[in-house]
This record gives C-alpha cells, sequence and structure tokens, in this order.
C-alpha cells in the first residue's frame, strides 16, 4: 500500500457518488507498501478501504482479484470483501485508473510473530489452499521463475549501485534456480505475497489476510517458500538469522489441514531459494525506480542477501523444518 494518487475531499465524495455507502466522515492515506494507492475511509461511521490501481496491477488482472475475494469471504474465509458500485460491478474507472472499495478488515499487523503466530498463520494458508484449489478463475504469475531473468535484465547496470557484488550475486542465484526449478508440484491459486504486513491480528488472535494482488496461480509448495522468507527470518538486516522454530511450527500448522507430498518437501530449498530472489529483484527495481511525488516507504532490497546466503548454505528441508 502507497499513496501515488493524491485524492482531496472533493475527489473522494465523487468516487462515492457512484456507491450506496452514504455520507463521507473522513479520510487518509495509507503509506505503508509499494504497489497501488490506498485511502482509509469512513462512510456513514462504516469503514473502508479505498485502493487505487498502479504499476503492476494490469487492469485485465482485476477481475481476478475482485472474484478472489469474493469467493473467499463467502467461504468465510477471513479476508477483505468488495464492495459492488451502482453499475452491479466492484471496479470503477476514476479519471483514467481502475479503483476498488473493499471491506475494512479490523485488526492489525505484528512486526514480532511468535511461532504460535506462525502456526495459525500455516493453519490459515493451508485453508486457503484447500478452497482455491476449487476455484475456476485462472491467473498466471507474472513474477514467477521465467520472469526474474528479464527483471534482473532492466536492473542489472545499475544495481551495484545498491550493493557493489548484487550482479553477481543475482546472477549467480538466478543460474541455480533456473537449473533446479521443479516442474509439477501441486498447484492452485495461491496469495503469494503473505508478508507479516499482509496478516492480521487483533491482540493475539488472527484476524484475516488482505492485499491480494500478487495473487496467481502456482505451486502451493512456493507460497510455503514465500511464507519462510516474509516470515521466519529474525534479526538486523545485515545479521539476520533463520528461525527455524517458527518454520517448522509454520509447517506443522499448514500440515494439519493440508498434508505435503516428498516432493513437496524436497524442493523446499530451491523454491526458497527463488522466492528470495523474486523479492529481491523487485525490491531492487523500485529502489531504482522511485515515483516522483509519491508518498510511499521503498522496502530495503539488501535484507534478501543474508537469506538467499541461508537457502545457498542449506541442505535439504530439514534445515528448515526438521
Amino acid at each position: 500500500m502507497a499513496v501515488y494518487t493524491q485524492l482531496n475531499q472533493n475527489k473522494i465524495e465523487e468516487i462515492l457518488s457512484n456507491y450506496n455507502l452514504g455520507k463521507l466522515d473522513s479520510f487518509k492515506g495509507i503509506e505503508e507498501g509499494i504497489e497501488n494507492t490506498n485511502y482509509f475511509l469512513s462512510v456513514n461511521k462504516k469503514k473502508l478501504i479505498l485502493t487505487v490501481y498502479e504499476k503492476r496491477v494490469k487492469s485485465e488482472d482485476l477481475p481476478f482479484f475482485s472474484s478472489l475475494m469474493s469467493s473467499l469471504n463467502k467461504a468465510n474465509f477471513k479476508c477483505p470483501a468488495p464492495v459492488t458500485n451502482n453499475s452491479n460491478s466492484t471496479i470503477t474507472n476514476f479519471e483514467g485508473k481502475k479503483l476498488m472499495i473493499v471491506s475494512f478488515l479490523e485488526g492489525k499487523a505484528k512486526s514480532n510473530l511468535s511461532p504460535e503466530n506462525c502456526k495459525v498463520i500455516g493453519i490459515e494458508t493451508a485453508k486457503m489452499h484447500e478452497l482455491t484449489k476449487n476455484f475456476k478463475i485462472k491467473r498466471h504469475n507474472n513474477l514467477s521463475v521465467n520472469s526474474w531473468r528479464s527483471l534482473f535484465d532492466t536492473v542489472k547496470d545499475q544495481c551495484s549501485t545498491l550493493h557493489k557484488d548484487l550482479p553477481k550475486l543475482i546472477e549467480e542465484s538466478l543460474n541455480n534456480v533456473e537449473k533446479k526449478w521443479p516442474k509439477d508440484l501441486p498447484k492452485g491459486i495461491i496469495h503469494a505475497d503473505l508478508f507479516h504486513d499482509n496478516i492480521f491480528f487483533i491482540k493475539d488472535k488472527f484476524s484475516g489476510i488482505i492485499d491480494f494482488y500478487f495473487s496467481c496461480e502456482d505451486f502451493f509448495a512456493f507460497e510455503i517458500a514465500v511464507c519462510f522468507n516474509a516470515l521466519c527470518f529474525d534479526g538486523a538486516k545485515e545479521n539476520l538469522s533463520f528461525n527455524v522454530t517458527k518454520a517448522k511450527s509454520f509447517i506443522d500448522g499448514y500440515s494439519s489441514v493440508r498434508k505435503l507430498s516428498d516432493v513437496e518437501k524436497q524442493s523446499i530449498k530451491i523454491l526458497s531459494q527463488g522466492a528470495a530472489l523474486r523479492f529481491l529483484l523487485t525490491r531492487v527495481f523500485d529502489a531504482l525506480n522511485t515515483v516522483e511525488g509519491a508518498i510511499v516507504k521503498v522496502k530495503d532490497p539488501i535484507e534478501y542477501l543474508k537469506r538467499l546466503e541461508f537457502h545457498k548454505n542449506a541442505k535439504n528441508h530439514e534445515d528448515y523444518f526438521f
């Protein structure tokens, strides 16, 4: 989440005139995240989130995201539900951009997850996978292994300004991942961006998942690899260490709902290396391509070098969860 498109009260009221929601009480831009413009709205004392789609989100993907959130919500999975406008659509056109208003999810992200939190996230991730494998909607993962080489080519000449060894380290990892990437694992629709800031708790109780704008069809085990990178490393960026207790708790929770096959377990090392590379590359790209005038906190790419180092040195899945 971020603010690229600056909206004032008049513009938000103009947007709300397309909906049957009532009167705007207040609004506030949300700075966290880097993909889209987000505003918190209070309308008739009801909390909502307004998202204006920018940058990587393609207009043709929006019906998929809307349908995914609506379907999960109807299946009692805790996530925001898109609001329908006066044209009976969840997607609204405004000043050349597309936007969506979704229900507000109570709770907030925890920056420091306990092993018990990780276990609950594992359970909820597996529940989501069990639901989405039956959904008929499709979206290709355009940030999977086949895209990383071309993304690297766009930053290769500049990325040494962020870290002198970055071009060499990315090249080595990319060669290894491309060579060893698994071909055929159980797949379905995954969230693909399960960082702690997209997972909400009320006190210590899980309250839901937000931000489905990278969701796509991919290996379920790739989602686990993303979670290992996003949720299971502790410490300062120069001294990050992998927390095996958290990873084991996540897997215990996940496996209580959906059992992992042996081939999925054997693929965890290379999938985790690939997931680290994917977030390193997109963060490098964002750090080198900041949008002038945008209110946004760019995330540090360099913390992913420690993650890559761990994955490179791991022997097999037992180094992740015994």
